[in-house]
């Protein structure tokens, strides 16, 4: 019997692997002039300048008197003045936070910026929109984060929240909350240079971004709700987006805890979709926008949905227990961020990506720590984060480890069991060498002391969301991405993800079970710094 045609999501995946037998062949030279701007300009709507709340509240920190911009003759800041500035402050740190310039790097003509979540090659392909539903604030209306002069411009005035309720199918939490950002991807930023494959890379770094989203809130006392499901093209049209240009990816509802009546109940985040099985035959450069369209809800709004959680949540066990194999505990102690998570919000701004490692051991406490933060952030909950925080289906992502210089930890391949809290064996070598070619020769690979894989069964998570959930397993690998990149940083670590790598051969040299599709690698070390 001939095999089941591959829905698209399959198929594009299948398209856009890396093989060591035409990776050359496929690779096309840059053409620099060409590079898109990563900001996006309007010409016309009005600026909020978000700047001057960023020095207030260091002001505020250094214990320096702040200076507000009505003082009465009392000399005592005005009660509404100054809770005008604390609701500005909040929205101008979780922005800034979230994908605020927080670097530099000057060049010939033009300097390059670098921004607080990460991004492959440093191409920023996400845009973060505002929609207020009109608060004494922030009039009602859309507005787009300018991060280059970190400021909002609403560049539409009007009431825009019974249609975005319509185009998320009335999803319960927008019926309580006021503002809600909505994550687009530019396709070109990306694909410019990754072509088809781009689109993996830009639902990764949309997932970076959503790590920084979830944990700024938390620093600011708001709570995101994703929303995964929702009619792109309505969306598309409601914030004005050129649809070949431009895709909305994720809405974020934020609810604002200052508000009792905001302090809401999880909801579910993702509905099922379509399975695609056919489709045409597909020139290369035009997988990445067919794939995209492919994947959208189409426009019903007299659909019916149920977005209310389970009565028990479904938490699945942990996927694989290898009969006879070694496993090691991996409890420990929380991360402890500082008062009021003064940690956390510097590691966010001064966090970079590892370009070089010593190939020196890991510390196994630092990597039962790195675990620990980014898979069980309910041991956070008593320092102010949230403990369970939104994604779309964390139970059909997989973790696997490399370790290969991990002191008092055996080298070898292993695969994490999050419910467990344990490493499980299932390959007994050092594999440097193989890393260092499965991450396509880059030294990273070869340098790093563990090297973790996230993976998920394609076919069955397309099975239970359709051909769409492939956005979803690359968000929510870039979100604990994320979590591993701020831990590591915190601790002293040096961490990179890296989103180019040999797809099938990841399985066969690791033993990773062939049902797998890789999704992500981050590398962990020791960083060698440059010599001076």
């Amino acid at each position: 019997m001939p095999e089941p045609t591959a829905s698209i999501a399959q198929h594009y995946h299948e398209r856009t692997k890396y093989a060591p037998q035409t990776i050359n062949a496929k690779s096309k030279p840059l053409d620099w002039s060409q590079q898109p701007i990563p900001f996006k300009e309007y010409k016309i709507g009005q600026s909020f300048d978000l700047k001057p709340y960023l020095k207030e509240e260091k002001e505020q920190r250094q214990g320096e008197p702040t200076n507000y911009r009505s003082t009465p003759t009392s000399g005592l800041p005005d009660p509404q003045t100054h809770l005008s500035n604390t609701w500005w402050r909040r929205l101008s740190w979780l922005l800034y936070s979230s994908y605020g310039l927080t670097g530099m790097i000057p060049l010939p003509d033009n300097p390059h910026y670098l921004r607080a979540a990460p991004s492959a090659g440093g191409l920023y392909p996400a845009e973060i929109y505002l929609m207020s539903r009109g608060t004494p604030l922030l009039p009602a209306g859309l507005y787009n984060y300018q991060a280059h002069t970190h400021s909002l411009i609403h560049f539409w005035e009007n009431d825009v929240w019974t249609k975005l309720q319509t185009a998320c199918f009335w999803h319960p939490i927008l019926e309580h909350t006021q503002l809600a950002m909505v994550i687009t991807a530019v396709f070109q930023r990306s694909a410019w240079r990754y072509q088809d494959r781009a689109y993996r890379r830009i639902c990764l770094d949309s997932g970076h971004l959503l790590g920084n989203i979830e944990l700024a809130c938390a620093m600011n006392d708001y709570r995101p709700h994703l929303i995964g499901s929702f009619m792109d093209e309505a969306i598309n049209q409601l914030l004005y987006l050129d649809a070949e240009q431009e895709g909305a990816i994720a809405v974020i509802p934020l609810a604002d805890l200052l508000e009792v009546k905001q302090n809401l109940p999880p909801a579910r985040t993702i509905q099922p979709a379509a399975i695609h099985a056919n489709y045409p035959s597909i020139p290369d450069g035009q997988l990445l926008h067919y794939f995209h369209q492919a994947t959208q809800m189409p426009l019903d709004p007299g659909v019916k949905v149920n977005w209310k959680p389970p009565a028990v949540e479904g938490q699945r066990a942990d996927k694989y227990n290898f009969p006879f194999c070694l496993k090691v505990s991996t409890a420990a102690s929380p991360i402890n961020w500082g008062k009021n998570l003064e940690g956390l919000q510097n590691t966010i701004l001064r966090r970079r990506s590892t370009r070089a490692y010593t190939g020196e051991d890991l510390n196994l406490d630092d990597l039962k720590a790195l675990l620990d933060f980014t898979y069980h952030p309910q041991h956070y909950t008593d320092q102010g984060l949230d403990g369970n925080p939104d994604y779309f289906d964390l139970n059909l992502v997989e973790t696997f480890i490399a370790v290969s210089s991990v002191a008092g930890l055996e080298e070898g391949c292993y695969y994490y069991a999050p419910k467990a809290q344990e490493l499980r064996q299932i390959r007994f070598k050092n594999f440097r060498k193989e890393l260092h070619f499965l991450c396509l020769w880059q030294d990273l690979g070869r340098d790093a002391a563990a090297v973790l894989f996230h993976t998920a069964d394609l076919k069955t998570a397309i099975e239970e969301y359709g051909d769409r959930v492939y956005r979803y397993l690359h968000m929510d690998a870039g979100h604990l991405g994320q979590r591993l990149n701020l831990a590591a940083i915190y601790l002293g670590l040096g961490v990179s993800g890296i989103g180019g790598f040999f797809d099938d051969q990841v399985n066969e040299v690791l033993g990773i079970p062939a049902d797998e599709a890789v999704l992500y690698i981050t590398t962990l070390g020791q960083v060698r710094h440059p010599s001076p």
